[in-house]
């Protein structure tokens, strides 16, 4: 990440090579000083330590719901985003106690919250933040167990069932270490990555959506299921999802 190429809106970068076992990509949100900006973070399955110009460092937290942010004119937010399986290891606690929530690293780690105060300049910031992440990672590397099962309910039609017997653990293990790692079970999770591959088809697909074709290529049932799942997710009907992020500066797709 180069702080110095940051441009107003919304950014991402490809994680260094030594973590991208853990990490899905940093990103960078840079609000202009003409005006405050309302924005939408969806669901992704992913933990996020952030750095934010004037506030210092926090987590966030897993999502099973839409978060509706405000970011103020003239603001600078850098982050480093876990995947699914590295951010509970990697900070050391169940994630499933941050979940649907925005934590101050200082409540966390009181120690490294300090090496990223809100005073930092943006070159300093990034510098920091991806040398805490690499300890982080080093003390805590993912769950493979976690890994492997996350990769395999990608696919619509596996059962947690299936999956749990796959990675040598019975359904109550995966569970539980899917709330430790991920911040909830291989059901919801596997829920969500349906609805971030819907959230890609509609960020990719030409002028006129079809939502039929698109619900069936992310792995609904049926235009319905779509519906149901993207209003309990997004908070909006998947054809109100489509305008939003269109008009907008969409969220690209994570890990």
């Amino acid at each position: 990440m180069d702080a110095r190429a940051l441009r107003a809106g919304y950014t991402e970068w490809a994680a260094p090579a030594a973590l991208r076992d853990a990490v899905a990509c940093l990103w960078a949100q840079v609000t202009t000083s003409g005006a405050d900006r309302a924005g939408l973070v969806l669901p992704d399955g992913c933990t996020d330590l952030v750095w934010e110009q004037g506030r210092g460092a926090f987590v966030a937290g897993p999502d099973t719901g839409p978060v509706p942010t405000a970011m103020t004119a003239g603001s600078v937010m850098l982050g480093i985003r876990f995947r699914p399986s590295a951010g509970g290891p990697a900070l050391g606690i169940p994630l499933s106690e941050l979940r649907d929530q925005r934590v101050d690293l200082a409540d966390l780690r009181p120690g490294d919250a300090r090496r990223l105060p809100a005073t930092l300049d943006l070159d300093t910031a990034v510098a920091r933040a991806l040398a805490l992440v690499a300890a982080l990672v080093i003390d805590g590397a993912p769950d493979p167990a976690v890994t492997r099962a996350a990769r395999l309910l990608r696919d619509p039609q596996a059962r947690a069932e299936n999956v749990a017997a796959d990675v040598g653990l019975s359904m109550r293990q995966l569970r539980r270490r899917c709330h430790s790692a991920v911040g909830y079970g291989p059901k919801t999770l596997q829920r969500v990555l349906r609805f971030r591959r819907f959230v890609s088809r509609i960020d990719a697909w030409p002028d006129v959506l079809d939502l039929a074709a698109i619900a069936a290529e992310a792995g609904y049932a049926d235009q319905a299921h779509l519906t149901r799942e993207c209003g309990k997710l997004s908070g909006l009907t998947p054809a109100a999802l489509a305008r939003q992020r269109r008009l907008g500066e969409p969220r690209p797709v994570s890990g």
